[in-house]
């Protein structure tokens, strides 16, 4: 992934020099984990396709996932100081220029995706998945209700809900770009199913990590407790969570196993999740 790393510090080489693109670079080129671009490569080499073919794809998703940050952190919304072990854009700047380096990056997404492979059609497949996930109906509708049920006891249905939206979602697009690209789309509905599930099974785990765990090393506010939202283990408690994110994976490694693939790195990144420590 170091590579990928350098193709992300000079993504935005073309924008004009500006504060809004200081911050758009100073919270995209933050340390993270790039589980999605790392999902969208692991597919592309279970199927025998050279993984630099998804670039275009992985720089936007990062992009898409880091505007979701910076706007998450907002004091209208989770109001949050830390992220990836550094302030939170509009504590490094203000909120008006953290707002626009979130569009910004949302905008500079659909640009790379338009021309994320010399095929028209691949590239129309790619843009309507985006749409479908990031948009009012995905990742927007899980903030929306995530907001909607704070200082609320929310039952489980609404937290899975949450979860699949917010987290799933982009899981789901990470795996479906993936499958589109090597020209697979027969199995873009398992590999969303896989998505979905891994997005519970992630949020779950880092239910049970806000317990075990301190901001230091998850590297972010722990604020659910903070902001009075119901978790996985607020309403199940810490070991029947840890039972069920865990059921989650191996669920997903059955169905990664039933997948005419070499799933060989595909396993290997989901093990590294269920393994992670933040």
């Amino acid at each position: 992934m170091n590579d990928f790393e350098e193709k992300l510090q000079h993504c935005l080489d073309h924008l004009e020099d500006s504060r809004v693109k200081e911050a758009m670079l100073y919270s995209l080129c933050a340390p993270g984990k790039r589980i999605r671009p790392k999902m969208i490569y692991a597919v592309l080499k279970a199927y025998g396709v050279n993984e630099s073919l998804g670039d275009g794809c992985a720089i936007a998703l990062e992009m898409v996932h880091t505007y979701s940050l910076i706007h998450d952190d907002l004091p209208c919304m989770d109001n949050d100081d830390l992220r990836r072990g550094r302030k939170t854009c509009h504590k490094q700047f203000d909120e008006a220029t953290a707002l626009l380096a979130g569009d910004g990056l949302l905008s500079e997404a659909f640009g790379y995706v338009t021309n994320a492979s010399n095929q028209n059609s691949l590239n129309h497949e790619l843009v309507s998945v985006f749409v479908k996930m990031i948009g009012s109906n995905g990742m927007i509708l899980g903030q929306m209700i995530d907001l909607l049920s704070e200082h609320t006891q929310a039952d489980l249905k609404t937290i899975q809900k949450i979860d699949q939206l917010k987290t799933g979602c982009l899981f789901a697009l990470a795996l479906s770009c993936g499958a589109i690209l090597a020209n697979h789309k027969e199995d873009v509905p398992k590999w969303q199913n896989i998505g979905f599930k891994a997005g519970l099974a992630f949020q779950i785990q880092d239910d049970c990590l806000e317990v075990t765990s301190n901001a230091s090393i998850m590297g972010k506010s722990l604020s659910d407790e903070k902001n009075e939202k119901s978790t996985f283990v607020s309403l199940l408690g810490f070991e029947e969570s840890e039972k069920l994110y865990k059921r989650y994976f191996d669920e997903i490694e059955t169905e990664l196993k039933e997948l005419n693939i070499h799933a060989e790195h595909v396993l290997e990144l989901f093990r590294s999740m269920r393994m992670r420590d933040h």
